[in-house]
């Protein structure tokens, strides 16, 4: 299946979820929720396998560049917790809860900047080797 038609089963799938979600809010709330997190996760475990794809795609990338495997997965792992973070959020925000997704995404904020941290000593001492 291409890329289109994946994206077009997707907005079909959501499209018909956000209409079923429409009418039931109104008689059964506590369903539409879980309903809306039921297909959330359908979505999350759809696009698994093309983000492997990618992953795989960008550790060919740096093997060829010579990209330290670290640095490379520490990446990776960042681009992971922005992803999951952003979805649980909307999650917590489509129950109404919006408190609880600013707080994750602020935790989510403060461990990427400590697994940046890392890069950030290796783009320091590449610069101070390069800076007499």
């Amino acid at each position: 299946m291409g890329i289109l038609e994946y994206a077009m089963k997707v907005v079909g799938l959501g499209i018909a979820a956000t209409v079923i979600i429409v009418v039931i809010k109104q008689q059964r709330p506590e369903f539409a929720v879980q309903l809306s997190l039921l297909v959330g996760i359908m979505f999350f475990t759809f696009i698994t396998g093309k983000v492997n794809t990618v992953v795989s795609v960008f550790n060919q990338l740096a093997q060829r560049a010579n990209i330290n495997m670290y640095y490379m997965g520490t990446v990776l792992k960042i681009i992971g917790i922005a992803y999951v973070s952003e979805f649980g959020a909307q999650i917590c925000r489509d129950a109404g809860e919006g408190a609880i997704a600013s707080k994750i995404e602020f935790v989510a904020k403060v461990l990427i900047m400590v697994m940046a941290i890392p890069i950030i000593i290796a783009v320091f001492d590449t610069l101070m080797k390069i800076i007499p």
